[in-house]
C-alpha cells in the first residue's frame, strides 16, 4: 500500500510540473492581421502611421514584430516621408522603430529622391534616422552611396560617412563622372551636395 501511495505522489508531482513548467506561447504573443497604427506627439499632433498586413505582438516585451511595413511620417498633418521595408520592430513603448530588408525612404518634398539601405533605426523622440548597409541615395541627377548615413528630418540633410562614392548623370541618365570622397552632405531642399575631409581646409560644394 505504501508503494501505491508513493507512486501516486510521484505521478501527481510530474503532472503538476508539466502544467506549471511554462506559459502558453499564445498568452505571450498575439498575431494581428492588417495592423493600422497612428502615433501622436504629446501635443496631439500626428507623427506617423504604421501599416502591416501581418504582425505579432509580444506582451512580455511590449514589442510589435511586423512584416511588409509601410510607415508614413507627417509634418503639420501632411505626409512628408514614406518608408517601406520587408520587416520591422516597434519597441520601447512605441518609441523605437527598427526596419530591415530593402528599406526604401521616399520624400514627398522632392518626389524623385529615393534613399535605400539594408537597415534603419529611429527613436521618434529625436529627428535623426540611422541607415546602415548598402546605403544609396539617388534622383535624376546624382547617386551617393556609402555604408552608413544619417538623415536629419529637421533640416532635410543626409550625412554620408566615409568612404562615400558619388556619380553625376546627364539628361539621358548616362554617367558623366564618378568620384570617391570622405564625408558628404546632401541637402534635399537646395539639391546641393558638399564634401568634407578630416582636414578642415578641404571642402567643396556642388549644386544641381
Amino acid at each position: 500500500m505504501n508503494r501505491f501511495y508513493f507512486l501516486l505522489l510521484i505521478f501527481l508531482i510530474v503532472i503538476g510540473g508539466c502544467k506549471t513548467g511554462g506559459r502558453d506561447e499564445k498568452e505571450i504573443s498575439q498575431s494581428i492581421n492588417s495592423l493600422n497604427m497612428n502615433i501622436y506627439s504629446n501635443k496631439g499632433k500626428k507623427m506617423l502611421s504604421i501599416n502591416s498586413p501581418y504582425s505579432i505582438y509580444d506582451k512580455d516585451k511590449n514589442t510589435f514584430n511586423l512584416k511588409e511595413t509601410t510607415i508614413k511620417l507627417f509634418k503639420n498633418n501632411e505626409s512628408e516621408y514614406i518608408i517601406t521595408s520587408e520587416k520591422s520592430k516597434l519597441s520601447n513603448n512605441n518609441k523605437l522603430i527598427e526596419l530591415d530588408g530593402n528599406v526604401l525612404i521616399k520624400t514627398l518634398i522632392k518626389q524623385e529622391d529615393k534613399l535605400y539601405s539594408n537597415s534603419f533605426i529611429w527613436n521618434i523622440e529625436n529627428s535623426q534616422f540611422l541607415l546602415v548597409g548598402n546605403v544609396k541615395f539617388e534622383n535624376n541627377t546624382i547617386t551617393l552611396s556609402s555604408n552608413k548615413a544619417i538623415l536629419n528630418k529637421k533640416n532635410n540633410i543626409i550625412e554620408f560617412f566615409n568612404p562615400v562614392k558619388y556619380k553625376v548623370n546627364d539628361s539621358n541618365n548616362n554617367k558623366r563622372y564618378e568620384v570617391k570622397s570622405e564625408n558628404a552632405y546632401y541637402n534635399i531642399d537646395t539639391k546641393s551636395v558638399s564634401f568634407r575631409s578630416k582636414e578642415e581646409r578641404v571642402r567643396s560644394k556642388i549644386y544641381f
